[in-house]
């Protein structure tokens, strides 16, 4: 399984191109227009506040939350009650005659049920005691005469690994073994929030998936290929790389990649499939990569696989339905006696994460930019939130393009990110919000006018300017409209554009003026990476932070950071040695006046029954044929609202294979550009999730500047009274608010 392949090979692509992983779409989380801590948070700061050794009741905890925090929801009092309820559930909290307190951490442990132990007499010194008798009936006398049954084969330890200290062998090749494979339920890849670390350190888990994915592959690319794994750096990450490689090796694979200490983003991991050959010509077939996305990280937080393809995009459903199926059948798995390889040694088969930066640099004007950050009057900013980003960070913002090492925030990788939460929206990325200036903690400091934020695994972007906040689908929309002139990777035009049915429409109004090709697809990165083999698309974007281009086939955080860096040093390149630069802010309300504002809010119901979401869905569908009688409920809620032209239940068909996606959302179209969207996700015995999409589209540039929640409200109300949102899931409000 090693190589001898030169680690300086000028072809080796910069392992610093970040990002994606499908995943549950996480967004901004923020319950107002103000930006407003989460309600767990005010709710632990109210009951500090008010410092009452017997707790504080829910009415005293609203006031003091209502004294701190003047713009509070209109929902306060519902919002307050669900995650009071959670905060019980959850141990968070505990209630004692109606009032709610923190749990003393001295307290003594609650005894179990059942008798207490008896006191063991001491055992004098030199004693030597024997092992503990086994738990259960011992078993019975064995009949000398039966006959001598076969050995099982025993299932190895977590690390795949015998216990013992293994044999010596003559040379590095490893007889594969086989060992049962416990019967899962099923490990199904998918979105959503992914499973703790405590269900992957299960006996078999990790491997279950593992030889499931190889069995769901064709034997070219597992026999005698290249495999690329690697991940963000995660808890549990390392011992799930050593058992991966032996896995890979038991399975006929000749060589494995893998990032310096396991580290390699999302990006970088596509690029390194895309653009890697080896000594021999060889390039990579797949990759595992390691990875829960945006969702934290430690020892009992998630963790999370997926694999992708020879393209270096994520595995299309064919192969995703594969591995599932095969997980709820496997007997077992094959795993090599082979010691544990030092991934911490760069040479052999372990790539350095810092090499070149060919690939961006070939795509971006680095000198335009390094310009930019050298003059005094631009200042930047950026937070890798302690993911895998800030393991490029310093070579490319500080060392490549000149920026100040302290414009670098969290920018040390970790395996619990630090404590936080890696997701970049203005709820957990407070340092970088408060730098801003877009916090209530904010200094008295001038903010900086540029900031950027990542996820864990580098695959998702947060733009903010000075005291200002870009939307995702804003930010697509204005990077598709400026490439051309500001990124020399496109000089020669864009192919086409593309975004998620969810995100507003913003990108399509560019694409029309432009006239560009534009295509509207499900959630799910893999349907763009579809159209970009094909030749079809160079910019798409979701609404939950995703921006990416052709380049690669994974979402690309610092691509993203990159080009808007771009466009500024392009919009400023006469303005650094004198007069007043053109700003983040500039930038977007320039843009509002050429091609409209697209106010944008999405609701979210979480943990709905089941049952009740689907006939609040059904009650949706049912009223489409007749847009009449739609638009005359709409009319009774509220006169100021469009036109309803069009509503449907979305369904795509790929151009590029011909694959149908059916009941992917259903839609409400006004006259005016504005939108509806409803979605399920999940309907599982824990309930399904309501998201609710709101999008009001103002073209009259002297309207562009309101407040978005005000700008919102009349549809907003049309969308709760149309659906019947109260009536049938008995919610007032909805849960979190984007």
């Amino acid at each position: 399984m090693a190589t001898t392949e030169d680690p300086t090979n000028p072809q080796l692509p910069p392992v610093q191109a970040l990002q994606e992983l499908p995943q549950a779409q996480q967004q901004l989380q923020q319950t107002h227009s103000s930006i407003l801590p989460q309600y767990p948070e005010m709710i632990m700061a109210a009951i500090e506040a008010l410092d009452d050794k017997n707790g504080s009741n829910k009415s005293a905890i609203s006031k003091q939350i209502e004294s701190t925090y003047p713009d509070l929801p209109a929902a306060h009092t519902t919002l307050l009650s669900h995650h009071l309820n959670k905060m019980k559930q959850s141990g968070q909290l505990l209630m004692v005659k109606n009032n709610y307190m923190k749990p003393d951490p001295n307290a003594p442990p609650k005894r179990g049920r059942g008798r207490p132990p008896k006191p063991k007499a001491p055992v004098p010194p030199g004693t030597v005691i024997g092992p503990p008798r086994p738990r259960g009936r011992p078993p019975k006398p064995r009949d000398p005469f039966a006959p001598v049954a076969s050995p099982k084969k025993k299932t190895t330890s977590g690390s795949g690994r015998p216990r013992g200290r293994p044999p010596k062998k003559s040379n590095t090749e490893a007889a594969p073994t086989s060992a049962p494979a416990a019967q899962a339920k099923g490990v199904k890849r998918g979105r959503g929030r992914p499973p703790k670390v405590k269900v992957f350190i299960q006996p078999n888990y990790l491997q279950n998936f593992v030889q499931s994915t190889f069995n769901a592959l064709t034997a070219e690319k597992v026999r005698g290929a290249t495999l690329v794994v690697s991940g963000d750096g995660r808890y549990y990450s390392k011992p799930a790389i050593q058992i991966i490689i032996k896995m890979a090796a038991a399975n006929g694979v000749r060589r494995v990649w893998v990032g310096q200490n396991g580290l390699l983003s999302t990006p970088a991991v596509s690029a390194v499939i895309r653009e890697r050959v080896g000594i021999d010509g060889s390039k990579a077939t797949g990759a595992f990569i390691l990875t829960a996305s945006h969702n934290p990280g430690g020892p009992h937080e998630d963790f999370g696989i997926k694999y992708n393809m020879e393209n270096g995009g994520p595995a299309p459903e064919g192969i995703t339905d594969k591995i599932y199926e095969n997980t709820k059948s496997i007997k077992e798995y094959l795993i090599a006696d082979l010691p544990d390889v030092d991934i911490s040694a760069i040479g052999v088969t372990i790539l350095v994460g810092l090499r070149d930066n060919l690939m961006l640099r070939s795509i971006f004007d680095f000198e335009s930019i390094r310009k930019l950050l050298s003059c005094p009057k631009f200042t930047f900013c950026y937070d890798a939130l302690h993911g895998v980003a800030g393991a490029y960070a310093k070579r490319i913002f500080v060392e490549e393009l000149g920026a100040q090492e302290s414009s670098l925030l969290n920018c040390v990788p970790k395996e619990d990110f630090g404590g936080g939460h890696p997701d970049p929206n203005l709820t957990y990325a407070k340092e970088l919000v408060a730098r801003m200036g877009l916090s209530k903690s904010s200094s008295q400091v001038e903010p900086p006018e540029f900031g950027a934020a990542a996820d864990g695994d580098a695959d998702r972007n947060m733009i903010l300017g000075k005291r200002f906040f870009v939307t995702p689908s804003d930010s697509v929309a204005i990077i598709a409209a400026n490439a051309v002139e500001a990124i020399p990777y496109f000089s020669a035009g864009l192919k086409g554009v593309a975004r998620s049915m969810p995100t507003s429409a913003a990108l399509d109004v560019v694409a029309k003026h432009l006239n560009l090709k534009f295509f509207e697809v499900p959630t799910g990165w893999k349907f763009f990476g579809n159209l970009m083999d094909a030749g079809l698309c160079s910019i798409c974007g979701e609404e939950s932070f995703g921006t990416g281009s052709d380049h690669i086939r994974e979402k690309d955080g610092i691509w993203a950071v990159l080009a808007w860096l771009s466009i500024l040093a392009y919009k400023n390149k006469e303005n650094l040695n004198g007069g007043k630069l053109v700003t983040v802010e500039d930038i977007v309300r320039n843009h509002w006046a050429t091609y409209g504002r697209h106010y944008y809010t999405r609701y979210d119901y979480e943990n709905v029954d089941a049952s009740a979401a689907k006939e609040l869905m059904a009650h949706l569908v049912k009223l489409q044929p007749s847009l009449g009688e739609v638009n005359e409920i709409a009319k009774g809620i509220r006169t100021d609202v469009s036109k309803v032209v069009h509503a449907d239940e979305f369904e795509y068909k790929d151009p590029v294979d011909g694959s149908i996606s059916r009941h992917q959302g259903i839609r409400y179209l006004f006259e005016d550009g504005s939108r509806l969207v409803f979605r399920l996700s999940g309907t599982g015995s824990e309930g399904a999730t309501i998201r609710l999409y709101i999008e009001q589209y103002e073209k009259d540039s002297s309207k562009t500047g309101r407040d978005s929640q005000e700008a919102l409200a009349p549809l907003v109300e049309v969308a709760l009274k149309l659906s019947k949102m109260q009536e049938f899931t008995g919610r007032s409000a909805p849960t979190v608010i984007t």
